[in-house]
């Protein structure tokens, strides 16, 4: 009790601080001469962006290749994950992007020929995953695809079966009685009778949208149900107050580390949750999210800021802002949640400014670096959030930003072959390592920033599908296939909601043959929450543009036939609740998005006609600590 009520004070005077600190900021920001960024000068920074990729990439191919990361330093390469050219993998979707069909066509056939995983390398689930997973997925999605402008014609799904081969390769990993993996897995042997039985919650929670994608494209439902059911079995663990830690011992499922926060080891747990419901539409993860974060505004936004409270009893254990709690404004806006999202970029960037980069850690305490966290390793986070608030707003002082950005990674850690790591943000100290995320990350979202100021004549912006960034920032298009596996319709080989059937009405006795649906119908046959249609009889109905790239959720209307029913949905997870039909008020544009801006995902609501019953699942409540219970 003695220690709350002195967390309490500390906070209290800490707090004054951090008002005091972001107040000073705005002042700052506002007494700035500097003009701001017009669009001629916004396209001029979009091709210095584009220069700075290929300063770094050529960098890598003439000094590193095919070694996985590039020394910037000394022009240099070194093994860092696996052996597998882990830069160029994850910087292939930043070529397509680009537009450089040449170099992503030579790469992609590169890969293709001389890739393997059977190699007896111990490497990071999670790394691995999100790193080499991601990219290849990514770049067979783009490389596979007419309608992206990027396809190859002699491309014949090598990086798919390579995917898919890692992906096997990791599947011993989540061999525990919990369900959540281990951190690390042997690609030739399995995991190690001396492995660590101790992994990180973003490390067994991260895992979600480049397993189901897997399994969309290959129809093999293992990959999806695993990774699912790591998250079930981090959720199922949370404490009273709806939060995880940070550490949990995958045999026992006990917490190791119970400092709850939304950075460092749990940050891209919370950002899969919301990503994953968007990208499958499984409800299941939209619930989970819900609860998530609505528990982390209530315990750990002390606005604008965010800190790392004991799990158990909410009490603050750290007050720290650390670097990847940066990408929580970019999540916010993707969730519709702008205004804190708005106030906690001001405050974050402004550490950016103070130092020119953002450390790796920053204590609101004593407003100063924190010991042991000086480094700045090019990290993308910042930069992500910028990009998303400026396509939610449109305000150009994110634009400004991204100039910031720009000019501190030109003149503080651009060396001889690439960038360096700023081993020290006070004395820009640099040191000779570029991580691989650098040119799937840094430079990519700088380049989309300046792009969607200019004319947005993109593959994600302006291209023929909605993309999710992976938290790897890899692009995972809301196709049919993939947003819609569970709803494949092959009467006239169209795509529709499960049930959303329309009997077709005859004057004659002619009968409309039932169709089996085949393997379509049935992909995840074991799996308790995937509700599948069976046979259907009729037409599917036409698609809004909305429902075609699974931007919304609506049921569908009811059904003429009484022979069809819609499953019951089957809650394994408690404190899920999941609805049945039911009219709920559209919330107000205002609410999510100021005036000026336009969506960017719309995740609830979904037009169809006035007089449709139907169900709106709004993603944000304004009153997040409330358990929010649905009822017909």
């Amino acid at each position: 009790m003695i220690l709350m009520e002195s967390n309490k004070l500390r906070w209290g005077l800490c707090y004054a601080i951090f008002i005091s600190l972001t107040l000073s900021s705005l002042v700052r920001d506002l007494g700035v001469s500097a003009e701001g960024v017009n669009p001629r000068e916004a396209k001029q920074l979009r091709d210095e962006v584009r220069e700075m990729f290929y300063h770094a990439f050529d960098g890598y191919m003439n000094n590193a290749f095919p070694l996985d990361e590039l020394r910037p330093l000394s022009c240099q390469g070194e093994d860092t994950l696996g052996g597998y050219a882990l830069t160029l993998i994850d910087s292939l979707d930043t070529l397509a992007l680009l537009g450089d069909r040449e170099r992503f066509t030579s790469s992609v056939q590169w890969i293709g020929k001389n890739l393997q995983f059977n190699i007896n390398k111990t490497v990071s689930v999670f790394e691995t995953t999100i790193r080499v997973l991601g990219g290849l997925l990514s770049a067979h999605l783009i490389a596979s695809d007419y309608a992206t402008g990027m396809r190859i014609p002699s491309y014949d799904n090598e990086l798919l079966v390579l995917a898919e081969d890692l992906a096997r390769r990791m599947l011993p990993a989540f061999d525990t009685p919990t369900g959540i993996p281990y951190g690390s897995v042997n690609l030739m042997y399995g995991v190690d009778e001396h492995e660590s039985k101790i992994t990180s919650t973003a490390g067994g929670g991260t895992l979600t949208l480049e397993f189901g994608v897997l399994s969309r494209l290959t129809n093999d439902p293992v990959f999806e149900q695993v990774a699912k059911n790591a998250v079930r079995g981090l959720w199922a663990r949370r404490s009273t107050l709806d939060l995880v830690g940070a550490h949990i011992n995958v045999f026992t499922g006990e917490w190791t580390q119970k400092d709850a926060g939304i950075g460092t080891s749990i940050d891209s747990f919370y950002e899969y949750l919301l990503k994953a419901y968007i990208l499958f539409g499984d409800e299941e993860y939209l619930y989970i999210f819900q609860e998530a974060y609505g528990s982390a505004m209530h315990h750990l936004h002390k606005d604008p800021w965010y800190v790392e409270v004991n799990m158990d009893s909410g009490a603050i254990v750290w007050p720290v802002f650390n670097s990847l709690q940066a990408f929580w404004p970019g999540l916010q806006v993707l969730a519709g949640d702008v205004d804190p999202a708005i106030r906690t970029h001001t405050a974050f960037f402004s550490v950016w400014k103070r130092y020119g980069f953002t450390p790796e850690g920053f204590n609101l305490a004593t407003l100063s670096v924190q010991y042991g966290q000086k480094s700045y390793p090019l990290r993308p986070e910042l930069i992500e959030s910028t990009y998303w608030l400026y396509k939610a707003t449109r305000d150009p002082r994110y634009l400004d930003a991204g100039r910031d950005f720009v000019a501190s990674l030109q003149y503080g850690a651009k060396c001889p072959c690439g960038y360096c790591h700023i081993t020290d943000v006070e004395l820009h100290k640099q040191e000779d390592h570029m991580e691989s995320f650098f040119l799937a990350e840094t430079v990519k979202y700088l380049w989309l920033l300046f792009d969607l100021a200019v004319d947005s004549d993109n593959l994600v912006d302006n291209g023929p599908y909605k993309y999710i960034f992976s938290t790897e920032g890899h692009l995972l298009p809301l196709t049919p296939q993939i947003s819609l596996a569970r709803e494949h319709c092959s009467y006239f080989g169209g795509y529709c909601p499960r049930n959303a059937t329309k009997f077709e009405q005859s004057n004659d006795d002619h009968q409309v043959p039932e169709i089996e649906l085949g393997h379509h119908s049935n992909i995840y046959p074991y799996h308790e929450s995937f509700p599948v249609t069976g046979l259907i009889k009729g037409l599917c109905p036409r698609l809004s543009h909305a429902q075609k790239y699974g931007l919304s959720y609506v049921l569908p209307e009811k059904t003429e036939r009484e022979d069809v029913k819609r499953p019951k949905p089957v809650i394994t997870s408690r404190s899920i609740v999941l609805v049945s039909d039911q009219t709920v008020e559209k919330r107000p544009q205002e609410e999510g998005f100021t005036s000026e801006s336009e969506p960017i995902m719309s995740i609830s609501g979904g037009g169809s006609s006035s007089d449709q019953t139907g169900q709106e699942l709004t993603l944000l409540e304004s009153e997040t600590d409330d358990k929010r219970v649905y009822s017909s």
